[in-house]
C-alpha cells in the first residue's frame, strides 16, 4: 500500500476515543466540590480536548489556584472512574492497524496527561499499533500542541510528510504553524465551521471517510475469522465471547454462521439439517453447502471485509472438507472444486480449531438443543471428521490454530483472545 504521507499523528480526545462521559462526569463532580454552578452539557463538552487549566478558567471564571484544585479534584474521580467511560471510534483500531502495517509512523498527540494515554491505549490495544505517545505531565497548566506534535515525530522527521488529524482548531492550528497537514474529525467534538476556519486540509465526519483520506483511497481490509471443530466444542460460547472483546477494542465485527448467514443460505441451512431431509445423497448434501457458501460470501462476508470490519464466522470451508470429504468420504478435490467460486473471493485469514473430545462432546450435545439430521451420524462418521480436522491444522498451521476446548470456558476464551491478538498485533 502506498501512503501519501511517511508520518501519522492523531489527537486523543475526540478524534481517537470519544472520551466525553468520564471527562464531563469528572468535571461536574470537581465543580460540585468546589461549590461553582453546575455546567450544561454542551459547555462541559468543550472541556474535551483544551489543556483543563484553561478550560476551568475560561469557562468557569477560575483563578490560577483555583484551577489547579479543580484539576486535582477531577482527576480524584477520572483516573479510576472516568478514564474507562470511553470507546474507540468505530473503525480507528482499523485504521491505525493498516498504517502501521504499511510502514507507517503512528503516533498520539495530545494534551491528556502521558500516563493516562499510556493506560488507555493498552486498556484498548491500540499501544501496539503506536511508534510514539506524546502527553502532558501532571504539573503543566497547559501545553503547547506543537511541542507535543513534535515530541510525537522522530529526530529530523520531515514535517511537510506528516499528517495531523484531530477533532479541534487547536490541533489543526498547530499542524499548520508547523507545515504540516492538518485533518479535521469532525465527529469528535469540534464547533460547526471551527476546523475549516482553523485551516484543515480536508474535514471528514465519520472515520471510514477519513480512512480513505489518510489511506489515500484504499479502504482498510478486515479480516476473516473463522471458529471451527466438532459438534458440542463451545463454539457458540467463544464467539460471543470474542465479539465482546474485539469490540472493547474497537473494531468493528460482524458475526455471522454456516450453513446460512444470510436469507437464501438460512433457507438452505433449514434443508440440509432438517431431518425431513433424511436420505438426501452425500454429493447433494456437498453441494448445498457450496452454494450457501458463495451465497453468503456475496452477501455478507466480503462487503464486510471491504468496509474494514473483522467477520467472525461460525464454520466455513473447513467445516465441509472435514464432514463432507472425510465424513463422507466424497474427496477433498471434489469439495475445494465445488467451493471455488466462495473462496476465490473470501478465506479466512485465521481459523481457530476448538478440539475436544468424542465423549465430551456427546455429553455437551445431550444437554443442548434437540439434535439435528448430521449430529445423529454414527459414530464412524465424526471419527472420520475429527481425522480431517487434525489433517487440515497439519496442512496449514499457518491458518489453523488448534485450542483445547476442554479445559473451562475462562481458559479457552484467554486462548482464543491470545491466537486473535497475534494476527491483530
Amino acid at each position: 500500500m502506498a501512503l501519501k504521507y511517511d508520518y501519522y499523528l492523531f489527537d486523543f480526545d475526540g478524534t481517537v476515543a470519544d472520551t466525553g462521559e468520564g471527562i464531563r462526569k469528572s468535571v461536574a463532580y470537581s465543580l460540585e466540590r468546589m461549590g461553582f454552578p453546575p455546567l450544561d452539557t454542551a459547555t462541559l463538552s468543550r472541556f474535551i480536548g483544551p489543556p483543563l487549566h484553561d478550560s476551568y478558567v475560561e469557562f468557569c471564571g477560575m483563578s490560577d489556584d483555583q484551577a489547579e484544585r479543580a484539576i486535582e479534584l477531577y482527576r480524584e474521580r477520572y483516573v479510576d472512574v472516568g478514564l474507562y467511560e470511553s470507546r474507540l471510534y468505530p473503525g480507528i483500531a482499523m485504521l491505525l492497524r493498516a498504517l502501521r502495517r504499511a510502514g507507517a509512523w503512528v503516533g498520539i498527540a495530545s494534551a491528556k496527561p502521558q500516563f493516562m494515554l499510556e493506560r488507555l491505549s493498552k486498556h484498548f490495544g491500540i499501544d501496539k499499533y503506536l511508534n510514539a505517545i506524546s502527553g502532558t505531565g501532571l504539573g503543566r497548566h497547559s501545553a503547547d500542541k506543537q511541542d507535543l506534535i513534535l515530541a510525537a515525530l522522530p529526530q529530523g522527521a520531515n514535517v511537510a510528510r506528516a499528517c495531523m488529524t484531530g477533532d479541534r482548531r487547536f490541533d489543526i492550528e498547530a499542524a499548520v504553524a508547523l507545515g504540516m497537514t492538518g485533518i479535521g474529525a469532525d465527529y469528535g467534538y469540534s464547533a460547526p465551521g471551527e476546523l475549516a476556519a482553523a485551516g484543515a486540509d480536508a474535514v471528514f465526519d465519520s472515520v471510514s471517510d477519513m480512512a480513505l483520506r489518510l489511506l489515500d483511497g484504499e479502504a482498510p481490509r478486515g479480516l476473516f475469522i473463522s471458529l471451527e471443530g466438532s459438534d458440542g466444542c463451545g463454539k457458540s460460547t467463544q464467539i460471543a465471547l470474542l465479539k465482546a472483546y474485539l469490540e472493547k477494542r474497537g473494531f468493528e465485527t460482524v458475526l455471522t454462521r454456516e450453513p446460512g448467514g444470510c436469507p437464501i443460505s438460512e433457507r438452505i441451512r433449514e434443508v440440509i439439517l432438517s431431518l425431513d431431509s433424511k436420505g438426501m445423497s452425500d454429493e447433494c448434501e456437498a453441494l448445498l453447502y457450496a452454494a450457501s457458501r458463495i451465497e453468503h460470501v456475496r452477501e455478507v462476508i466480503e462487503p464486510a471485509l471491504k468496509c474494514g470490519k473483522i467477520v467472525i464466522c461460525d464454520r466455513f470451508l473447513d467445516s465441509s472438507i472435514a464432514y463432507q470429504a472425510y465424513g463422507r468420504e466424497l474427496g477433498e478435490a471434489f469439495i475445494r472444486q465445488i467451493n471455488a467460486p466462495a473462496i476465490r473471493r473470501a478465506l479466512p485469514d485465521m481459523t481457530l480449531l476448538l478440539q475436544v473430545d468424542r465423549a465430551e462432546s456427546r455429553r455437551r450435545m445431550a444437554q443442548g438443543a434437540p439434535l439435528d439430521r448430521l449430529e445423529l451420524e454414527k459414530e464412524d462418521f465424526f471419527a472420520r471428521i475429527q481425522a480431517g480436522y487434525e489433517a487440515l491444522a497439519q496442512a496449514e498451521p499457518n491458518r489453523v490454530t488448534t485450542i483445547d476446548a476442554s479445559k473451562s470456558i475462562e481458559e479457552v476464551a484467554e486462548a482464543v483472545k491470545a491466537a486473535v491478538d497475534g494476527i491483530l498485533d
